[in-house]
């Protein structure tokens, strides 16, 4: 007899299992935990077998007869149910395989990240190339569509936005081909389709208009701790964020030592505070004996403070990240083809190289540049040549003190230096 819904409903569990069986090999199985599921037995090729359909009650009693009906015109035409119900739920996943679900898998793998990196690169993506390619399928995207929002972009003057999205778009399509989606990463033939910003190097002094510089700078009327902010950016040539967003407690008095940490304490209402080392690893910095005065000066006009740099308006915020550059232009300086604070590295580094005292290893890690072999970057990242570059800082400070009154050349020194040694 066919089972009614009635029965299936009132079915009471046993102390064992049993079947109410409707018609055509189709049964309730009805646990002793009071659970109830719906099989089919058939037949395929001479065997035996079932295929579930689901528990009652959210498959109904005719969910069910029609589930039975769909298997047995399968059957009629030679297809086994399972098999095919194995293929519909492959065809269903592989349907879900969406650019946006496999970059979204692809963020989700990447630890290394900072919360905040993590947090920019997915806005990118949703921003500017899932609204174009966001419901593609992983394995339909060919060059030419990964090249339409990329293209948009550029067109928009936004070219570093567009080279990093490529690079983005790069790596989301690697991440596809690792994970078996696609045999080969279309996103490969994207090099040179985007048009890149072209480098713009930061002015920076010739060597020899170091007295120049320097004059003017013993001549700043401006603020004083202005003043000591540029005089300290040159004799520790670190990048603008690292020197506005420090902190006291990373600066060690006694062992002459400056930690820049990865990441920093956010400053509440103050954009990109957080930022520590650019490299996003720790930074030392050995300490001058003149940086080292001239940090005892900052903290004796900043005893309140955790910043070394307050604002002269907002002192809990630090300084304008203009404040070197607009006290350079104050003392006759252009800043867009003369000299800028950031170009303070690029003297500092023209010179040590000149010396030729100093190993390029201590140099680049006192520089804090980003190695680009990984096994040198390890290697480098564990040396930190700290006794070699306290040498090298404390060179650098008399080779400015001696450039204040009169322009001497970095080999000329070194010369001198070599010879005080001997």
């Amino acid at each position: 007899m066919a089972i009614t819904d009635i029965a299936a409903r009132t079915a009471k569990p046993r102390e064992k299992e049993y079947k109410l069986t409707d018609a055509y090999g189709l049964y309730l199985l009805v646990k002793p935990n009071g659970s109830k599921r719906w099989y089919l037995k058939y037949r395929y090729e001479g065997k035996e077998s079932r295929i579930a359909f689901g528990a009652y009650p959210v498959v109904t009693l005719s969910k069910a007869r029609e589930k039975r009906d769909e298997a047995r015109a399968l059957l009629a035409d030679g297809i086994s149910p399972a098999a095919q119900k194995e293929t519909n739920k492959l065809e269903a996943i592989h349907d879900t395989l969406t650019f946006e679900k496999v970059a979204r898998d692809w963020h989700a793998t990447n630890k290394r990240w900072s919360e905040g990196h993590a947090i920019r690169v997915m806005r990118d993506l949703e921003r500017n190339i899932f609204p174009a390619i966001g419901n593609w399928h992983i394995a339909d995207l060919e060059t030419k569509n990964l090249l339409v929002p990329l293209r948009e972009v550029e067109l928009s003057g936004r070219l570093d936005v567009a080279s990093r999205l490529q690079q983005r778009i790069t790596g989301i399509m690697r991440f596809a081909v690792q994970s078996g989606l696609i045999s080969r990463n279309p996103a490969q033939d994207l090099a040179g389709a985007i048009t890149t910003r072209k480098a713009v190097h930061r002015p920076a002094l010739k060597l020899e208009r170091l007295p120049e510089l320097l004059n003017r700078l013993n001549s700043h009327r401006g603020r004083v701790l202005t003043g000591l902010a540029v005089r300290l950016t040159l004799y520790v040539f670190i990048r603008s964020s690292e020197l506005r967003f420090a902190r006291w407690e990373e600066i060690d008095f006694k062992k002459a030592l400056w930690t820049i940490p990865a990441e920093r304490v956010p400053i509440e209402g103050v954009k990109h505070s957080q930022r520590g080392s650019k490299m996003r690893t720790v930074h030392l910095v050995p300490l001058s004996s003149q940086a080292l005065s001239l940090l005892e000066q900052i903290r004796d006009l900043n005893t309140k403070n955790d910043l070394v740099f307050p604002g002269d308006h907002h002192p809990h915020k630090p300084m304008s990240e203009n404040t070197v550059n607009k006290a350079l232009r104050s003392m006759g300086f252009d800043t867009q083809t003369e000299v800028c604070g950031h170009g303070f590295r690029a003297m500092a580094c023209s010179a040590l190289v000149e010396s030729g005292l100093w190993s390029t290893d201590a140099v680049e890690r006192q520089m804090s540049h980003q190695e680009r072999n990984g096994v040198r970057a390890a290697y480098i990242h564990k040396a930190e040549h700290l006794e070699e570059r306290r040498l090298m800082v404390q060179w650098w400070a008399d080779y400015l003190d001696l450039n204040q009154e009169r322009h001497t050349t970095p080999y000329e020194y070194a010369k001198v230096t070599k010879q005080n040694r001997s």
